[in-house]
């Protein structure tokens, strides 16, 4: 597929992003683009489904509102606010962590780039990634399940895990849609290019997919 088909793509997946409910590290951005919030609720959003994220994101934040706030929680309380996203206990873990290596490390601040954000407890390459795109509004490509999937099955990539989607994202992805892919395809892989079963016949963006490894009568497409 190649870069013409990729702008008729993103403008697709751009407008049905538009139709269903945001994802809901896009919902905080509404709310504010508070790089603490950002980072605090991406990671509550780890294996979690959004609503639920949204919610213990809502309870958490009337209690903290920077990092000293989260400071002063012991680790069971924050459990009791973030319950019941995924792995609560774990998270509220790195979360009491966290001050204090803002702290010795980047001064109290939130760090804006994918490589000091990694170093913070609980902060892989997705969550650094979308942080940087939400957060500071610099060009960062966030790749997770949904975004690894759809770029192979449209036939765009041709790798085996996200790490490496997003490495070659970086080498032919135009950097004007660096910031917003992650969203769009996110929502578009939750309701139309589904991980079993993608809804094929509805989807607007058939014409461009090669529907690599899609089960189909004749059986799975190689590409």
């Amino acid at each position: 597929m190649g870069a013409t088909n990729i702008a008729a793509v993103y403008r697709v997946v751009k407008r049905e992003f538009k139709r269903h409910t945001m994802p809901v590290v896009d919902l905080i951005e509404i709310e504010t683009r508070d790089p603490f919030k950002v980072l605090v609720g991406t990671i509550l959003s780890a294996r979690t489904k959004d609503a639920t994220t949204a919610a213990a994101s809502a309870r958490l934040f009337r209690k903290v509102k920077r990092p000293a706030d989260l400071a002063k929680l012991p680790a069971k309380q924050i459990e009791e606010l973030i319950f019941p996203v995924g792995f609560y206990q774990n998270k509220a873990r790195l979360l009491t962590q966290l001050p204090g290596v803002l702290d010795s490390r980047f001064n109290g601040r939130i760090p804006e780039t994918v490589e000091e954000l990694v170093e913070l407890p609980g902060v892989g390459r997705k969550t650094a990634n979308l942080v940087v795109a939400v957060a500071f509004n610099k060009p960062a490509i966030c790749v997770d399940v949904h975004v690894h999937r759809i770029m192979n099955r449209l036939g765009y990539v041709r790798t085996t895990t996200p790490f490496d989607t997003e490495m070659k994202l970086r080498q032919i992805l135009p950097r004007r849609y660096w910031i917003m892919i992650n969203s769009y395809l996110v929502s578009f892989g939750q309701h139309t290019c589904l991980p079993r079963n993608p809804r094929c016949d509805i989807c607007p963006i058939h014409r461009y997919c090669r529907r690599v490894g899609v089960e189909t009568k004749y059986g799975t497409k190689k590409g």
